[in-house]
């Protein structure tokens, strides 16, 4: 049996011990697939077109044929809650692996070269994150406009310095150990050492940051949304659908803003959960 194949056993038995041992973690991870699933199948589950109006139905509480009630327009909330998980997935996961790439890369060969291009990275970093993060997006997407393409740009920009510090100082530390050394004596350029060598180890490190920078990114492109800079109406999407609903709840609708937001909070508090976990099962210190 090869190394590789001793390798992926090896992490796939911790990473069920972990999950035995952690049941917050097991929680975490299920409730993440169950996401998955959701955003990837959700045409195929929703009960009614979620952008379709029905207005005879309109404002209908929570009943056997819409189980999450109906909102201003008819529509059911359900369907426009499942449909929005694609969308807010979508936007999470490509503006965090964006900042994710861009960010571990620049951080890497900061804290390997050190020297003029380190500071002048850092005063960068220091510059961006003087401004308040949010506020920040707010201003990207109102400058190129509110399409799901330029909130990923934003939300990616806004992540950026958590990772590029993140990555400096990981790598920083671990640019002179024994197998850095000895992976630049057997003739690796710098690029091969921060890329194959050092990033690879500092991932376990970063897992917890970018689980956490998921929930986050879906908060933002809510909020951008809930403030009319995000995405579009009638496109489903959390932070619109609380926005419609808090028009309604001193009437006594409850369930317009109730239901997108537990769905929104939930999700977060998975991916929160789920960086412990990770950690746990990607960093090779913590396997026996």
């Amino acid at each position: 049996m090869s190394d590789a194949v001793i390798g992926r056993s090896g992490i796939g038995r911790h990473a069920a011990y972990v999950l035995r041992s952690n049941p917050v973690t097991a929680v975490a991870s299920l409730g993440a697939l169950l996401l998955l699933f959701v955003a990837l199948f959700a045409p195929v589950l929703v009960p009614y077109d979620p952008v379709a109006s029905n207005v005879p139905k309109a404002l209908q509480p929570p009943s056997a044929a819409h189980w999450a009630g109906t909102d201003q327009l008819g529509r059911d909330i359900l369907s426009r809650i499942l449909a929005a998980t694609r969308l807010d997935l979508m936007i999470a996961f490509s503006a965090v692996g964006l900042s994710f790439a861009v960010g571990a890369v620049i951080g890497g060969f900061c804290g390997y070269v050190g020297g003029g291009l380190d500071r002048w990275i850092g005063r960068f970093v220091d510059v961006l994150m003087a401004f308040p993060l949010f506020v920040l997006a707010m201003a990207l997407v109102a400058a190129l406009g509110n399409r799901v393409e330029n909130i990923i740009v934003a939300t990616a920009i806004i992540n950026l310095p958590f990772y590029i510090r993140f990555a400096r100082a990981e790598v920083n530390v671990r640019r002179n150990a024994g197998w850095v050394e000895a992976s630049r004596a057997c003739g690796d350029s710098h690029l091969s050492v921060v890329l194959r060598v050092l990033l690879p180890n500092v991932l376990p490190a970063m897992a917890v940051q970018i689980s956490l920078n998921l929930g986050w990114a879906i908060l933002n492109a809510a909020g951008l949304s809930f403030i009319g800079l995000g995405v579009k109406p009638p496109t489903p999407e959390w932070g619109i659908m609380v926005a419609e609903g808090a028009r309604f709840i001193t009437t006594g609708k409850w369930w317009l803003v109730a239901f997108p937001g537990l769905a929104l909070m939930l999700t977060v508090l998975c991916f929160n959960l789920l960086g412990d976990g990770l950690r746990d099962i990607l960093d090779p210190r913590m396997r026996t």
